[in-house]
């Protein structure tokens, strides 16, 4: 059986990564609150994820007040995947 990717095992960067999956792209106000996750351990998440290459993040203002933008990779959309065949197989629901 294969590893699993430590990566994406970790609690938080998986609700991470199963939210940006389903949309283009999100804002970080957005995953914090889906997230239930305080604004400093997102950041070192997000910041895991994308020199990971799994995540893209763009920072721009609206007005005045600075956003950041995530979304998914091809590289971070196969690495979810990938975890999804091997979690599968630890739970023998192939």
């Amino acid at each position: 059986m294969a590893k699993l990717d430590s990566l994406l095992h970790s609690e938080l960067r998986l609700a991470i990564m199963s939210l940006l999956l389903g949309v283009v792209e999100v804002d970080f106000v957005h995953l914090k609150e889906k997230c239930e996750a305080t604004s400093g351990n997102l950041s070192v998440q997000l910041d895991k994820l994308e020199k990971a290459d799994y995540i893209t993040i763009r920072k721009e203002f609206v007005g005045k007040k600075p956003r950041t933008i995530c979304a998914i990779t091809p590289t971070g959309k196969k690495a979810f995947e990938a975890y999804v065949v091997e979690i599968r197989k630890y739970l023998h629901l192939n």
